[in-house]
């Protein structure tokens, strides 16, 4: 039996990269899988390759408050509640600061802080109601150091991180836990169209391990702070990364 049976899930951002291997990984142990994202195609092909387990498809823009609660609704619905609500919808743009659009911006902070807003509060009724749960956010090592042209991807993983704190003293009470996952540079189809191969190994060469997380392990990774094994954490980041937040970028 796996460690998240019968539990009800929700990931935004789940038709590809570490948002897809999460809610995999989540419904291979056994949870049934709510899997939100904009890009209804790239959601329908991610719900094929999750084939034969419980997953069930939202095309859904988190910056849209009731959108999301109405998604959020829904999945309760069809699994009878929800346990744990993932959310790591994120748009990105990389460019100098003094020249950074405002349009896309603002569309930045929508789905990256704002969407967390709207996921949690959505998440939050169904948990209480539950009587306890778990909420996982997307943070990243970019918080830890300064990356050229990322200074809004930054300080929006780092907003993301002060909410997970706050969302944990809100909620311990409800026996709700509150964590945040902080992946290092991970190989994704989208990180890949702006990194290339020389790229992946210079940054492998300066972990402490000499590799590189796979998304599978980020994965992994949520499944453990979503599953009864991390009972007693809350109000962290944990992060996921190789060591290279300790050697530096």
């Amino acid at each position: 039996m796996g460690r998240l049976q019968g539990r009800v899930a929700f990931v935004t951002g789940a038709a590809g990269g570490i948002g897809l291997e999460i809610a995999a990984a989540m419904a291979r142990e056994g949870a049934c899988v709510g899997m939100a994202d904009i890009n209804a195609q790239l959601l329908s092909e991610a719900l094929e390759a999750c084939s034969g387990l419980d997953v069930h498809g939202y095309e859904l823009d988190v910056a849209d408050r009731a959108a999301v609660r109405r998604a959020v609704d829904d999945h309760a619905g069809t699994g009878g509640g929800l346990d744990i609500m993932v959310n790591n919808a994120v748009r990105f743009h990389y460019a100098p600061l003094a020249e950074f659009p405002e349009d896309i911006a603002s569309s930045m902070l929508d789905v990256g802080v704002k969407g967390t807003y709207w996921g949690f509060q959505a998440a939050t009724p169904h948990l209480i109601a539950r009587g306890g749960g778990s909420i996982i956010n997307l943070s990243s090592v970019a918080v830890s150091f300064a990356i050229p042209n990322a200074a809004v991807y930054s300080s929006i993983k780092g907003a993301v991180d002060a909410l997970t704190r706050q969302q944990a003293g809100e909620l311990g009470p409800h026996g709700i836990r509150v964590n945040a996952l902080a992946p290092g540079p991970v190989s994704t189809p989208g990180a890949n169209s702006v990194i290339d191969a020389a790229g992946w190994e210079s940054r492998a060469s300066k972990t402490m391990l000499g590799h590189l997380p796979s998304a599978s392990e980020i994965g992994a990774a949520a499944v453990f702070l979503a599953s009864d094994d991390a009972r007693s954490i809350t109000g962290v980041t944990l992060k996921v990364d190789a060591g290279i937040t300790v050697t530096g970028p």
